[in-house]
């Protein structure tokens, strides 16, 4: 039975369709399951290797590589608050230590109602707004303690739902049409490709060329004489005359 829901599943293989190699969609298989769960549930994992034919290991090895992969439950909203350089000399800091006195729990913790899990984050990309904060991957711009205290008591009540919707949800515009190609024309292509790269794994390899002998360039007139050449004449130890006086 599919862990995944009928309509997930369906999503799900149409976007390995979608690939030369169906390994390519691992992680946007990834994505799609994290938004039925909330997070990367193992029997998730294990459905996610059987699509793409690699093994339950490999699609925690490449979710375990990702900051936004979860493989641990995480709460409704992961709220993410920059400490990075900008955003450290905006009072970051402060705003993280409010933020936990707030939510109760410290950076890489969730509250007792699931509700809100609490991250420390490098660089999120908004150095103009600080400190940055992100819910759920979505800007909510720089932020105070008490725009922060706000900013809470709103996601608990559910105003901002239209804005940031629950951990896992990435996107939420979904594909009306299918490949723009011709589906045979692709299947034709795939397989085209597939036979040329069959028949050049099969093709031996060409030999080395054997090594050439130096060429011996031939040279006109006599052999070179092994006879010394004769020694440079000794300068005279007799002073040289003088021109225009007696000998």
């Amino acid at each position: 039975m599919s862990h995944l829901s009928a309509d997930l599943l369906a999503q799900a293989q149409e976007l390995v369709a979608l690939y030369p190699e169906p390994r390519s969609a691992l992680i946007p298989l990834c994505h799609l399951a994290q938004e039925q769960d909330g997070w990367l549930r193992p029997e998730a994992m294990g459905e996610i290797a059987d699509l793409v034919g690699v093994t339950a290991a490999e699609v925690r090895g490449t979710a375990t590589f990702y900051d936004m992969l979860h493989t641990e439950p995480v709460g409704t909203y992961v709220v993410s608050v920059c400490t990075n350089i900008a955003c450290l000399l905006g009072g970051a800091l402060e705003l993280l230590e409010h933020a936990q006195s707030t939510l109760g729990v410290r950076a890489g913790g969730t509250t007792t109602d699931g509700v809100f899990t609490l991250e420390e984050s490098e660089c999120l990309a908004d150095c103009d707004r600080t400190p940055c904060v992100q819910v759920n991957h979505r800007y909510v711009g720089g932020q105070t303690p008490e725009s922060f205290d706000q900013l809470v008591a709103d996601l608990r009540s559910g105003s901002l739902d239209e804005t940031v919707p629950h951990h896992g949800t990435l996107i939420r515009v979904r594909r009306s049409v299918g490949l723009e190609a011709d589906k045979e024309t692709i299947a034709s292509e795939r397989a085209a490709t597939a036979a040329a790269q069959k028949t050049r794994a099969a093709k031996p390899a060409e030999p080395a060329d054997a090594a050439k002998p130096a060429d011996v360039a031939t040279v006109s007139g006599p052999p070179p004489t092994t006879e010394s050449a004769p020694a440079p004449t000794p300068p005279s130890s007799t002073p040289p005359k003088k021109s225009g006086g007696p000998a």
